[in-house]
C-alpha cells in the first residue's frame, strides 16, 4: 500500500470511491472535478490518496487556510478497512500540514456517521463540546446528496 499526495488526475478514481460508501455525502459544487481542482490548486501537498493494486483505497481532502488544518472526506474502501490505511493516511495528512506550520486541526463527522466516529475516537482526536457548528450557503445549487 502507498500513500501519495492526490492530484487532480486521481478525481475519477477518488470519486469512484466515495460513491462506492454508504452514506457517504457529497456536494454537487465542492465535490465536482472543477471543486476538486479548485481545493488542491490552493493546497497542493496536504490531500492524499492510499493506492494498493494501482487502485485508489483511500482518500483524504486536506488543507488550511493559514491558521488551521481541515481534514474533508476521510474515507477507505470497505474492503480496506480496519488495516491502518486511515491512519497512515491522517499522519501524512498531519505532516504535510506541519511542514506548513499549522498547529491545529479539525475535521467534522456527521454525529450518525458511527463507523467514522469510533475511528476518530480510537486515534485520539477529541470531541469538542464547547463549539456549535454554523453553516452559511452561498451557492444554492451546492446541493448535498447522501449515497444510499
Amino acid at each position: 500500500m502507498q500513500i501519495r499526495v492526490m492530484t487532480i488526475d486521481d478525481y475519477d478514481n477518488v470519486h469512484k470511491l466515495w460513491m462506492s460508501i454508504k452514506g457517504f455525502a457529497i456536494r454537487s459544487v465542492d465535490d465536482s472535478r472543477e471543486g476538486v481542482e479548485r481545493f488542491i490548486r490552493r493546497n497542493p501537498t496536504t490531500s492524499v490518496v492510499a493506492i494498493e493494486d494501482q487502485q485508489v483505497v483511500g482518500a483524504i481532502l486536506c488543507g488550511h487556510d493559514g491558521r488551521r488544518g481541515c481534514l474533508y472526506h476521510v474515507c477507505v474502501h470497505p474492503d480496506h478497512r480496519r488495516r491502518g490505511i486511515g491512519k497512515a493516511m491522517v499522519v501524512s495528512c498531519m505532516n504535510a500540514l506541519k511542514k506548513e506550520k499549522i498547529s491545529k486541526v479539525s475535521l467534522i463527522a456527521f454525529t450518525k456517521n458511527d463507523i467514522g466516529n469510533a475511528f476518530w475516537n480510537t486515534i485520539g482526536w477529541t470531541r469538542r463540546e464547547d463549539l456549535n457548528y454554523y453553516d452559511f450557503v452561498l451557492n444554492e445549487d451546492n446541493i448535498v446528496r447522501f449515497n444510499e
